[in-house]
C-alpha cells in the first residue's frame, strides 16, 4: 500500500511531498518525490501523554472510537479512578476493553489505591500488589504519585513502589501541585520524573529546572496551557501535552486536534509544537508507536492544515481507522462491572445542628482544583442552613461502599439558586458527592444515584433527571456522543438554576480530591490539604 501527501517530518524539522509504502502495518520506506499527488499534509498520529480515561464516563473502547476522529492514535493512561472502585479487577477490564480495538492504550499501575487512607475507597493495592502490575508487560509505568507527602516524609509503602517501578526501568509520574524548595527536589530525586500539575511558569521552571518534565494539562476543569505556552520557545523537548480529565461533551468537540493548532497559530514552531505530542512522550514512556519513520508502525494522520488540524483521515498499524467523519472499525463493550452497596441517605443524616460561631466553608473557583477556606459565622436558627444570597450552599459526601453517614459541609463558588446535583463520580475514590440549595432536593439527588447504582442527578422541586453510569459507577457503555448529549443536557440544568462553573459536575467531582489543597469534603468530614489532616466545621 503507498500514500502520498505532504510528510511533516520531525525529526529533520522539513515538510517535503512523500510516497509512504506500507507493508504488514509498518513504515516500509519513504520516498520524496517532486509532487504527490495529494496536497494534504501527513503527520504522526497524536499522543496524550496523560488520561484518565475513566473521566470521559465512556469506556476505553468508547474513547477510542470518539479519540480517532481527533487524530488520537494513542493515549497514557492512569486506570487509578476504576482502581479506587474495583482494585485490580477494574484495571483488568479497562486493559481488555482496550484491546477489543486498533486503538494504542498505554496503561499504567496507579500509585495511590487509595489516593489517601483518610477517605472511604473500594480498594487498596499495596506495594506487592503494585510490583506485580509493573513486572506486566501490558503496564509501561508507575502512575502519577498524589501521595508527595508520603514521598517527602519517607513512608515505606510509597517508596517501595517508586523502587519497584525503577528496578524495572518504567517511569514513575508525579502529581505535586504547589510543591517547590527542598520538598520539591526531595520529591524528583526520589525517582519521580514528570508532572501534570503545574499551574504557573515559576512552578513549571523550577521543576524543569530540577529535571522533570511538565505535561501541561488542558482538559474540562484544569486548564493550564494558556499560563505554560510560553514553555514551547524555550524548552521544547521537556514538555507534553495532556487532557488528564476530559468530559464527554468536549471529547466530542476536540483532543489534542485543536489544542496544536491553537499553538501554532499563536506563532509557537510547528515542529516543536507537534513534537510534544509525539516524540516526547514516545521517547519519556518507551512507547511501541509509529512517528513516520521506515520501521516504523504506520501510525500517522492525514490533515488539511496544520494551522486548522482538520482531520482527515487516521490510521493505526497500517489499518485505517477514521476517514472524513466515519469510525472505520466497530466495538462491543463487554460486561460491566460495578460495586455499590449503600442504602437511601433520611434527611436526618444531612441536618447539622445550629452553634454560635463560625464555620469553615469551601471556597471553589471555576477551571480551578485547587479551593480556598472561607470563613462565615450562620444566621442563628435549630439548624444551620444555606444562604443563597451569600452563595452558601450545602454540600455532602456519601461512602457508597457501606451504610455510614455522610459528611456535611457547605460550599461557595457555585452560584446555584435552586435545587441540588449529586454525582458518583467524585475523585479518586468515587463516593456520592452533592451540592444544593436545600435538603430535599439534595436527598432526591443522592437517592436517585443510588438508585441507578452511580451516575449523575439534577433534582429541583422534587423534580429529578439523571444519566446512568453502569461500569463502576463512573462509565456508562453508550457511545461518547449519547453520553455527551445527557451530560450537556444535565450541565445545562444545573447552569439554568444559577451555578456559573462552566462544567459544574467536573468541579464538583473534584471537591473530594484530598490531595490538591486548600480545603475539601471527604466521607468522613472536612479536610486540609496544607495541614494534611482533617479540620473540624466549626472553628
Amino acid at each position: 500500500m503507498k500514500i502520498q501527501g505532504r510528510l511533516i517530518d520531525i525529526f529533520n524539522r522539513q515538510i517535503f511531498d512523500a510516497e509512504i509504502e506500507i507493508e504488514n502495518g509498518m513504515i516500509a520506506d519513504i520516498k520524496e518525490i517532486s509532487a504527490s499527488e495529494r496536497r494534504d499534509y501527513i503527520m504522526p498520529g497524536l499522543i496524550d501523554a496523560h488520561v484518565h480515561i475513566e473521566s470521559s464516563m465512556i469506556t476505553p473502547g468508547s474513547f477510542a472510537m470518539a479519540a480517532v476522529s481527533r487524530g488520537t492514535t494513542g493515549v497514557v493512561s492512569d486506570p487509578h479512578e476504576i482502581a479506587n472502585v474495583m482494585g485490580l479487577q477494574g484495571i483488568d477490564f479497562m486493559i481488555e476493553d482496550g484491546r477489543k480495538t486498533p486503538f494504542r492504550f498505554w496503561f499504567g499501575a496507579p500509585s495511590c489505591v487509595p489516593a489517601t487512607t483518610l477517605e472511604t475507597s473500594g480498594a487498596r493495592l499495596d506495594a506487592s500488589d503494585t510490583e506485580k502490575l509493573l513486572k506486566r508487560d501490558d503496564i509501561k509505568f508507575l502512575a502519577e504519585m498524589m501521595n508527595f507527602p508520603g514521598v517527602i516524609n519517607d513512608d515505606e509503602e510509597v517508596l517501595k513502589k517508586i523502587a519497584a517501578a525503577r528496578k524495572l526501568g518504567k517511569p514513575v509520574d508525579g502529581h505535586a501541585p504547589g510543591l517547590t524548595g527542598p520538598g520539591l527536589r526531595k520529591y524528583i530525586n526520589a525517582g519521580i520524573t514528570t508532572d501534570h500539575e503545574c499551574s504557573s511558569i515559576e512552578e513549571a521552571l523550577e521543576k524543569i529546572s530540577l529535571g522533570m518534565k511538565v505535561i501541561i494539562r488542558e482538559g474540562s476543569a484544569g486548564r493550564n496551557l494558556q499560563a505554560l505556552k510560553s514553555l514551547y520557545a524555550d524548552y521544547p523537548e521537556m514538555i507534553m501535552l495532556s487532557s488528564d480529565d476530559i468530559h464527554p461533551e468536549m471529547l466530542r468537540e476536540r483532543h489534542l486536534d485543536k489544542l496544536l493548532a491553537r499553538l501554532i497559530d499563536d506563532g509557537y514552531d510547528m515542529f516543536d509544537v507537534i513534537r510534544s505530542v509525539t516524540l516526547n512522550p514516545v521517547l519519556h514512556y518507551n512507547l511501541n508507536a509509529g512517528l513516520l519513520r521506515p520501521g516504523d508502525p504506520a501510525d500517522f494522520i492525514i490533515v488539511d492544515d496544520p494551522r486548522k488540524m482538520n482531520i482527515l483521515e487516521t490510521w493505526i498499524g497500517g489499518q485505517k481507522v477514521y476517514e472524513n467523519g466515519n469510525v472505520l472499525f466497530k466495538y462491543e463493550p463487554g460486561e460491566p462491572v460495578n460495586k455499590f452497596n449503600c442504602r437511601p441517605v433520611g434527611s436526618t443524616e444531612i441536618e447539622v445542628p445550629w452553634k454560635p460561631g463560625e464555620i469553615r466553608v469551601i471556597t471553589a473557583f471555576d477551571g480551578e482544583l485547587f479551593t480556598k477556606e472561607t470563613l462565615f459565622e450562620p444566621a442563628r436558627g435549630t439548624f444551620i442552613e444555606t444562604d443563597i444570597s451569600a452563595d452558601i450552599l450545602k454540600i455532602i459526601v456519601k461512602d457508597r461502599y457501606n451504610d455510614a453517614p455522610p459528611a456535611v459541609g457547605f460550599i461557595k463558588g457555585f452560584g446555584l439558586k435552586q435545587g441540588a446535583f449529586a454525582s458518583s463520580v467524585a475523585h479518586d475514590s468515587h463516593n456520592i458527592i452533592a451540592i444544593g440549595t436545600n435538603n430535599e432536593d439534595i436527598l432526591t439527588a443522592v437517592n436517585e444515584v443510588v438508585k441507578l447504582k452511580g451516575g449523575l442527578a439534577v433534582c429541583s422541586s422534587g423534580k429529578v433527571d439523571s444519566l446512568q453510569l453502569n461500569i463502576a459507577g463512573i462509565m456508562s457503555d453508550r457511545s461518547c456522543s449519547e453520553v455527551a448529549g445527557d451530560y450537556v443536557r444535565l450541565s445545562a440544568l444545573v447552569k439554568s438554576r444559577g451555578c456559573t462553573m462552566s462544567a459544574p459536575f467536573m468541579t464538583l467531582s473534584f471537591m473530594a480530591l484530598l490531595v490538591i489543597p486548600e480545603l475539601k469534603l471527604s466521607d468522613r468530614g472536612l479536610f486540609d490539604g496544607n495541614k494534611f489532616q482533617y479540620m473540624p466545621l466549626f472553628v
